[in-house]
């Protein structure tokens, strides 16, 4: 694995890291409650996941991801969803 590589991994897994915390704040204050700068928790949400989707975009960039792929993986989760969450009914 190249140094390019290796880089984006461990940026990726940091913002990863990100979204899972941002995500525990919308959990604990409120997805729509401030934080302590006065800043929505929802609109810090969208700020981590741009990010950690910005990483999937080099990622994919560099060859390391297929695009492809990512669309068929989508996929196979909506179906799964629909079958064994809530997500998708009415």
């Amino acid at each position: 694995m190249n140094t390019k590589t290796n880089e984006a991994l461990v940026i990726l897994q940091e913002e990863c890291a990100e979204v899972i915390q941002e995500v525990s704040k919308c959990f604990r204050f409120g997805i729509n409650d401030l934080n302590k700068d006065g800043v929505k928790h929802s609109t810090v949400l969208e700020k981590e996941v741009a990010d950690m989707l910005c990483m999937v975009d080099i990622l994919v960039e560099q060859g390391i991801l297929d695009p492809a792929q990512l669309a068929a993986g989508k996929i196979e989760k909506q179906a799964k969803l629909r079958k064994w969450s809530k997500l998708y009914e009415d």
